[in-house]
């Protein structure tokens, strides 16, 4: 099993700080965010972000990308795309990006909730990723599909219904244990044996459910809120305990969007955590 993090994460750090100081903390790899973002006074993780590369030019971005990578001593568990699996002539962009850099494999994202009638919505997508497929294929890099909320795949029950029949080889599914908190959860060995040859890459990060106010009529209103890996309502003990028990052994990626701890302590502090977590698991030696 090898631990890398989601520039996403990052927002504070330049390309070159992030590698180096996840090289320094023992990370094995890196999972670039790759996107046109919305500028911004202050670093943010979805606007202002400066470990994002942009995806308008990127090829002109590669060789950096590559050099930061390689300097650091970090490998790619993928490339965080945004692109819509529809639309195609940047997921080509994306793909290429892929190969080039020896990156694998790389997400594209699903169509959300609400913007067209959920079969109609599901058979387009479908489409796209047997497209997708193809193409990946060409490029011998392969499309990740991740499981999120308020998408047309927020469970694995509906990934694999989207994916059965493509070639796992190069279309996998990113199952997200913090995501599923907010929507989709199902049994986590359950659903990684659901997946089978479609599980390709695990991403982390955790959730809480928490009052925020009262409705009219007296009953309490909930919304999410990121947590702390240790915090959360994932129990990250029992999600480890399923991916040994399949024989996980592939990447794991942090999204930590927590801001309890600084950045740097944050992602010191995350490795350390998942290792204990992760050996626990290995060793069948649970921490309840």
């Amino acid at each position: 099993m090898r631990f890398s993090v989601f520039t996403a994460s990052t927002p504070e750090w330049t390309p070159t700080q992030a590698a180096n100081a996840l090289a320094a903390q023992g990370w094995d790899g890196i999972e670039w965010r790759v996107t046109d973002q919305e500028p911004s006074a202050e670093p943010g993780f979805w606007a202002g972000n400066r470990a994002t590369w942009p995806l308008q030019g990127l090829e002109d971005h590669l060789a950096e990308i590559a050099r930061i990578t390689r300097s650091a001593g970090l490998d790619y568990s993928g490339l965080g795309g945004y692109v819509r699996c529809g639309e195609r002539a940047d997921v080509e962009r994306m793909l290429a990006a892929t190969a080039a850099l020896g990156a694998g494999r790389v997400r594209v994202t699903m169509p959300a909730l609400g913007t067209g009638r959920y079969p109609e919505l599901f058979d387009a997508t479908r489409r796209d990723l047997d497209w997708a497929a193809g193409r990946a294929a060409a490029y011998g890099v392969s499309v990740l599909v991740e499981l999120h909320h308020r998408t047309i795949v927020a469970s694995s029950s509906a990934a694999i219904r989207l994916v059965e029949g493509l070639d796992p080889a190069r279309v996998g599914v990113i199952h997200d244990v913090g995501n599923l908190v907010i929507e989709g959860h199902e049994d986590y060995l359950a659903a990684f044996e659901m997946l089978g040859p479609y599980l390709a890459h695990v991403h982390v990060k955790n959730v809480a459910w928490r009052p925020v106010g009262q409705r009219p009529d007296g009953a309490t209103e909930w919304a999410e809120d990121w947590a702390p890996l240790r915090d959360g309502q994932a129990d990250l003990d029992a999600y480890f305990e399923a991916l040994a028990a399949i024989g996980y052994d592939g990447w794991v990626t942090v999204e930590d969007f927590s801001t309890a701890q600084p950045l740097a302590e944050r992602t010191r502090d995350n490795l350390a955590y998942l290792r204990e977590v992760a050996d626990r698991a290995r060793t069948g030696h649970p921490a309840r």
